[in-house]
């Protein structure tokens, strides 16, 4: 039986071919000053409160990994599979997660001020009290997201598919250039559709 990318959590190599690093490991390397890792298998690693400043994640494999109340910091984390992580409370001020596959991942009360999130795929990821003050979310896959509660001030939203997103009592909104539908609730509760 053949086990696809998308069964896997994620739409790139398989997390089998990559080379397996524990988070000990991980972490003595970076209190040793390394901050490179790319393209490695950190899935379903406890990480819990991990300070990862800068860190380099470029194409690795994070799914449903443990992060709560890490603090990622303008790391980079281009394409890195996210898929299903707990990042409740965790600090992600700047940090790059262009094309990131963030899908299922619990974003709740996270700090993502200043994030790129251009491309990322966020479907069903629950976002609520986040803040995403000055976020970049162009061109994401937003669909059936909970931002509800979230602070928006500034966020970018041009491109972003939000249909079936959750934005009851958001604040400071603006979808302009976002793709919705009839299913996208707004900061005041009722349903609109897009021009």
């Amino acid at each position: 039986m053949t086990i696809s990318n998308e069964q896997l959590g994620c739409h790139k190599s398989s997390p089998f071919s990559m080379r397996r690093v524990r988070a000990l490991d991980l972490l003595a390397a970076y209190r040793n000053g390394d901050r490179h890792f790319r393209d490695i298998n950190l899935s379903e690693s406890n990480l819990f409160a991990a300070d990862l400043r800068d860190i380099d994640l470029t194409a690795s494999d994070l799914t449903s990994a443990y992060l709560p109340y890490a603090n990622l910091s303008k790391a980079c984390l281009y394409r890195v599979c996210l898929f299903q992580v707990e990042l409740g409370d965790a600090t992600l001020y700047q940090t790059n997660l262009t094309a990131a596959d963030l899908r299922g991942v619990n974003l709740t009360r996270a700090n993502l001020r200043g994030a790129n999130l251009r491309g990322a795929n966020l479907r069903g990821a629950n976002l609520q009290g986040a803040d995403l003050f000055n976020a970049d979310l162009t061109e994401s896959d937003l669909r059936d997201a909970d931002f509800s509660r979230t602070n928006l001030e500034l966020a970018r939203f041009v491109g972003a598919d939000v249909r079936g997103s959750n934005f009851f009592r958001s604040r400071d909104l603006d979808l302009t250039g976002a793709r919705g539908d009839s299913t996208t609730v707004q900061p005041d509760g009722y349903r609109s559709n897009f021009p």
